[in-house]
């Protein structure tokens, strides 16, 4: 029981299910893949995919995997320190800091990683494919590689 208190403060987001079916001699088989995102609204998010035969199970192994991914990012009033291009797969992503006020520009996916790492405003554009999963784990890592002011003066050497 200690494992869910020490979750209890993240929210889940399922992003994306997805049926497969395999085909044998007595009819369709079908499986189900959950694109689950969990983050605590403060900084911390995570990804994760789960596979099962319901729907259900699926969504709870994702959000177990995801559970165990979370990365920290850097948040400057709420939006992002700095505007960064990252590409993850086919996919290219921009992200940019934005002004108070203007909300979170992004596709379903994006906005779904974003809302739930603690972003208020930024301004986002996807190139390239936008397949829920892809672009999620490059939305993430544009996420993970932001730098605060502080931190980018420590790799200078200044105080």
């Amino acid at each position: 029981m200690e494992k869910d208190t020490q979750y209890s403060e993240f929210e889940e987001k399922t992003v994306a299910v997805n049926r497969c079916a395999k085909v044998v001699k007595g009819g369709r088989r079908f499986s189900l893949s959950a694109l689950v995102v969990v983050g605590n609204r403060n900084g911390k998010i995570g990804v994760g995919i789960g596979k099962a035969k319901e729907s259900a199970e699926a969504v709870r192994k994702a959000s177990d995997s995801a559970r165990r991914s979370l990365v920290e990012i850097s948040l400057n009033n709420g939006t992002i320190p700095h505007e960064v291009m990252v590409k993850f797969g086919a996919t290219k992503m921009l992200l940019m800091p934005a002004a108070p006020g203007t909300g979170v520009i992004a596709s379903a996916a994006a906005r779904a990683v974003l809302e739930l790492a603690g972003v208020h405003n930024i301004l986002t554009k996807t190139y390239g494919s936008s397949n829920p999963h892809t672009v999620v784990r490059a939305c993430i890592q544009g996420l993970a590689i932001q730098k605060s002011k502080r931190q980018f003066a420590a790799l200078r050497g200044e105080a």
